[in-house]
């Protein structure tokens, strides 16, 4: 008994109740030491156990991540891309890296067209042509080369063990299987992985042999093993046999790129995020420079007059992504004049409250010159001061569903990303132009949205979700529900969200919101629908010197752990 009062004693001295908002609906996890939040709970305790082992969030960042690829295979990969922002105490700079696939040498504009000049979706959304050259191993690569303090063996280890010994399903995760059954039995490679026995039953036991095989070869031989070596030829050879585009000169020359973050300002606070090919990181500046302009906490959250505003803004941020928006190595993309102050003023001026402006009324600006919510996101922050914000995906839930022969790769189908023809829309209903057509060697536009938040030079918040074009307006409300309401990052992930994205002209109401609110705004003009949840924010928050982070629970197997 008096070992029980002991203990309860310490944890009561280390969990004050004055370190949590007494208001707040539900608590995060909190710890001294660090902080990993991602979308499975075995790749969060590895990159916790990383961190407990004295590495730093870089170190923990590229285990979460090859373990993402083995315990949440619809959307962490080895077989797709993505994009991280980082804050180096040291160096006192942030950083962002580009790790997203890019179109094979072969790729041509009208690769999905029909011959009467329809879009073929299901040759940009399936199988072997949907590919494109996996950059998330040279992506991790890079990051340890630049700031890793651990071995890279040491970081690939737990990932292959899992693979390897195998691991339980979740509920979620089986019942993401059996409802994808009719669609991914038809690929052999997946169907022997994955669908041993079905359906597949609850307290199955994944175990990938193959995976855990190709994962040795990257531990024990770097960048090389993958893009250069056997486990290249072997891609390239299964693209061959079942005429895919990608090839061994594909591989050999892919690169992932250093860009400078987007920065921005709201209020007293920095934003850092990611720039093109992601469309994310600006339009949330964007959004936020129009909306600074407003006395949001007068409006009320989540009330009908707020709601009808994010509408609003939203319609005006989509319309310009589906003009300007596209990798900035093949289009000039108008960075500075979106984000800029003035720009917002304009966008600010014709917008009323309590009115609606129809889509078709609304252009992108007149400016000087598909993707899934089966993507996934992680924040690490650790005890040295540096902070991780990492958004990659496969595209659709388990990508293309080629697993590459003898490999146990799942690859990605992120040549659906592109725009196949323009004015037609991708998989999640969002349109692009000529900026965003296929050329060879050109990397897809992205919702993606790993962000950095900054209070007197000091990184208070990192966040980002999956949730294909649902992505940034996720990121806007969670910005938001923490800066504008002061919700605890708890609150801040659970609050129900709207989503609009100019077309179609309907506003996304989360299930959850107020429907009394809902019909207010509908009132006003704007059509409304309701929708499930479609995101996941991994988030964390650090203040006096507490690391707070909570998964969100629209994933059942998200977590957040300290250490």
């Amino acid at each position: 008994m008096k070992k029980i009062i002991t203990s309860l004693l310490i944890f009561s001295t280390f969990v004050d109740s004055s370190i949590f908002n007494s208001k707040s609906l539900i608590h995060p996890s909190v710890n001294r030491n660090g902080m990993v939040v991602t979308q499975h709970y075995l790749a969060t305790d590895v990159g916790a156990k990383i961190l407990k082992d004295g590495g730093n969030a870089y170190d923990a960042s590229i285990a979460v991540a090859f373990a993402l690829a083995v315990v949440l295979p619809r959307a962490g990969n080895i077989g797709g891309g993505g994009f991280m922002v980082m804050y180096d105490k040291e160096a006192n700079e942030n950083f962002s890296i580009d790790y997203r696939e890019m179109a094979p040498k072969l790729a041509s504009k009208d690769m999905f067209l029909n011959d009467d000049g329809s879009v073929n979706k299901k040759r940009a959304r399936e199988g072997i042509l949907s590919i494109g050259v996996p950059g998330t191993v040279y992506g991790m690569w890079e990051v340890h080369k630049k700031f890793g303090s651990i071995s890279w063996k040491k970081l690939i280890e737990p990932a292959i063990k899992l693979a390897e010994e195998g691991f339980i399903m979740s509920p979620f995760m089986v019942d993401a299987l059996n409802r994808r059954y009719k669609k991914l039995s038809n690929y052999q490679n997946f169907k022997d992985i994955f669908y041993e026995d079905y359906p597949v039953a609850l307290d199955s036991r994944l175990i990938q042999k193959d995976l855990a095989n190709t994962l040795s070869i990257i531990a024990n031989k770097g960048v090389k093993g993958f893009y250069e070596g056997e486990i290249a030829k072997k891609i390239a050879q299964d693209m061959k046999n079942k005429n895919g585009l990608i090839s061994s000169y594909d591989l050999k020359n892919y690169r992932p790129i250093w860009r400078k973050p987007i920065k921005g300002n709201f209020d007293k606070y920095e934003i850092i995020t990611m720039g093109p090919p992601s469309s994310g990181g600006i339009h949330i500046i964007q959004m936020l420079n129009i909306l600074e302009k407003f006395n949001l906490k007068e409006l009320g959250h989540n009330s009908a007059s707020y709601g009808a505003l994010l509408s609003e803004v939203m319609k005006y941020a989509y319309a310009d992504r589906s003009k300007y928006l596209a990798d900035p190595d093949y289009f000039q993309v108008p960075v500075a004049q979106l984000i800029s102050k003035s720009y917002s003023e304009k966008i600010y001026n014709k917008i009323a409250l309590n009115e609606i402006t129809p889509s078709s009324e609304i252009l992108p600006g007149n400016l000087i010159p598909h993707e899934s919510e089966d993507t996934t996101h992680f924040s690490i922050a650790d005890k040295f001061g540096n902070v991780t914000s990492n958004t990659y995906t496969l595209n659709s839930g388990y990508g293309s569903g080629v697993v590459i022969e003898g490999t146990g790769i799942l690859m990605n189908n992120e040549m659906d990303d592109f725009v196949s023809a323009p004015g037609v829309p991708n998989q999640f209903g969002l349109l692009g132009g000529e900026a965003n057509k296929i050329e060879p060697f050109k990397r897809p536009l992205s919702s993606m949205t790993p962000t950095l938040v900054f209070e007197e030079d000091e990184p208070i918040l990192a966040t980002g979700s999956p949730g294909g074009s649902v992505i940034i307006t996720a990121v806007l409300q969670f910005l938001l529900n923490t800066l504008v309401f002061e919700m605890e990052i708890s609150d801040a992930t659970i609050a129900p969200r709207v989503h609009q994205q100019w077309g179609p002209d309907i506003l996304f109401l989360e299930k959850g919101f107020d429907m009394n609110a809902g019909k207010q705004i509908e009132s006003y003009g704007q059509k409304i629908l309701i929708s499930g949840p479609r995101t996941s924010l991994e988030s964390l928050q650090i203040k006096e010197n507490l690391f707070y982070g909570f998964g969100d629970t629209r994933r059942p197997d998200s977590k957040a752990k300290g250490h």
